[in-house]
Formats: structure tokens, C-alpha cells, sequence
């Protein structure tokens, strides 16, 4: 599911955050998904997991293994080996999505919210939100800036923003300083998994009653 020429990838903090455990569930997803997609973050995500695991080492104390310890993990691997699923088959979502929407575009739950884009909030915890976005080709999402976070990862297709091209794979990062309008690629419909911490921040009595609406 690698992904080659991704341009756009996780901050450091992100990343260290990730490999502490101290991310939102949404937030924990969309990580996990880009790295699946990403080698270039996989190994920092990796690097940092191991910088954690070494503190640990260091700090704790040493347990005494018992007799028979080592014989008994071992046939618990051979035990479980043939109980693991069987792979799954080749599919447009990264592997951490499965569990959330099933394996393939076509189990997604779609709902319009006008101009031919369409979304499917994901279940996840309350602290933020990760949907999937459907916009058409060629189309634009509403003129919006941030109460927080924002952080985009396109899965298929690609949209440009005053911030630069976004293709399969790469994650855009937005914060409270940012203000765009991302347009989908004329010549792809754009499927993205956007998580957001806070409301979007969006002018006008109309964009606010279809915010309300689309929960964003």
C-alpha cells in the first residue's frame, strides 16, 4: 500500500504523539493510515516507538522470567498461527480503515451534503472526528478556516489549496493561521480522511446552517 512521491507528511510532534499513545482515536487513525502509505513517516513513527521503548527499558526493573517461560510463549505462536485471518484482498483503503467502514469503497455509508459531496462520519471517541469526504471532480469545499486542528489525507484523487497539491498519500496539516478552499483535481473525483478537534470556523448564514447540518 506504499505510496511513492508523497510530498507532504506528519510533523514530529504528530508522530511523537502517535508512538506515546497521547492522540485522539481520530487523530490515531488518520496517523496510522498515512503510515501505512508513507515510508518516510513509518520510520520516523518506528525510530520515535523505539526512543519510548528504550526509556521504558531503562527505567523499569528487571522481572525474574520462570522456568518453562520461553517454551511456553513459543508454542503459544505456533498455537495461534493458524488462527490468523486470512489477508485481505486488494482495496483503495489502507489496512487501519478496515475496521471502521469494512474493506472496500463500497461498503462505505455515503451521505450528500450538496454540490455532489458527500461524507461518512466514522465512530469514533468524542474528544474529535474523522469523516471521509467524497468531492467530485473539479469541485470546491466551502471557504473555511479553523477553531483547531485540521489534518486532510487524500486516498484517492488529489485537490490543490492556497497551501500547495495534495495527491494520494500526502496529509495537509491546518491549524487556527490557516484559511482555504480546496478544489478537487478537474480530472478525479477526491476521496479524503479529514479529522478535525474543533468546528470549522465558516462565514455567512448559509455556510453555517449547512455546518450545521454536515456536523463539521
Amino acid at each position: 500500500m506504499t505510496v511513492a512521491n508523497i510530498k507532504h507528511h506528519l510533523n514530529d510532534a504528530t508522530l511523537m504523539a502517535y508512538a506515546a499513545g497521547t492522540l485522539p482515536e481520530a487523530f490515531n487513525l488518520i496517523v496510522a493510515t498515512h503510515i501505512t502509505m508513507c515510508d518516510h513517516c513509518r520510520a520516523a513513527a518506528e525510530a520515535y516507538d523505539a526512543v519510548g521503548g528504550s526509556l521504558i527499558a531503562r527505567d523499569a526493573d528487571a522481572a525474574a522470567m520462570t522456568e518453562g517461560s520461553l517454551e511456553f510463549a513459543l508454542s503459544r505462536l505456533t498455537d495461534d498461527a493458524g488462527d490468523a485471518p486470512a489477508p485481505r484482498g486488494t482495496s483503495l483503503l489502507p489496512a487501519p480503515l478496515h475496521a471502521y467502514v469494512g474493506d472496500d469503497l463500497d461498503a462505505i455509508r455515503w451521505r450528500p451534503l450538496g454540490m455532489g459531496v458527500k461524507q461518512a462520519i466514522l465512530k469514533t471517541s468524542k474528544s474529535a472526528t474523522a469523516r471521509l469526504l467524497y468531492i467530485p471532480a473539479g469541485a470546491a469545499m466551502p471557504d473555511h478556516g479553523h477553531h483547531g486542528t485540521e489534518m486532510t489525507l487524500v486516498l484517492k484523487g488529489a485537490f490543490q489549496d492556497d497551501d500547495g497539491y495534495f495527491a494520494r498519500g500526502d496529509v495537509e496539516i491546518a491549524d487556527s493561521d490557516v484559511q482555504h478552499v480546496p478544489v478537487a483535481d478537474i480530472h478525479e473525483d477526491c476521496i479524503c480522511l479529514a479529522v478535525t478537534d474543533a468546528p470549522l470556523r465558516l462565514a455567512g448564514i448559509v455556510p453555517r446552517i449547512w455546518q450545521k447540518f454536515a456536523r463539521i
